[in-house]
């Protein structure tokens, strides 16, 4: 039974991130791009826990982590180039 949910979760975390692919391409704006590419990085997190659960190991859990900080790490300047333009706001002016 946990083998038919994995395989549909991990169907539909595949569709998602197809999906989300898409729209970053297609855009039309750039906040629907940025929550596109958002949404893949937290999709393909689950993606990764979910083959650890099905491999049995730990192994990915630093992968895990690196996407996790990463994707966070994008969101945060993205947010602040859509806000003002500027990344790193060095406090001169």
């Amino acid at each position: 039974m946990l083998d038919i949910v994995i395989a549909i979760v991990l169907g539909l975390l595949s569709l998602s991130i197809l999906i989300c692919t898409g729209r970053a391409l297609i855009g039309p704006t750039m906040s629907d791009r940025i929550v596109a590419l958002d949404t893949i990085g937290i999709n393909l997190i689950g993606f990764i826990a979910i083959l650890m659960i099905v491999q049995e190991t730990a192994a990915y859990s630093d992968v895990v982590l690196l996407i996790a900080i990463l994707a966070f790490i994008g969101s945060v300047a993205i947010a602040k180039f859509l806000e003002g333009g500027v990344v790193l706001d060095r406090g001169d002016s």
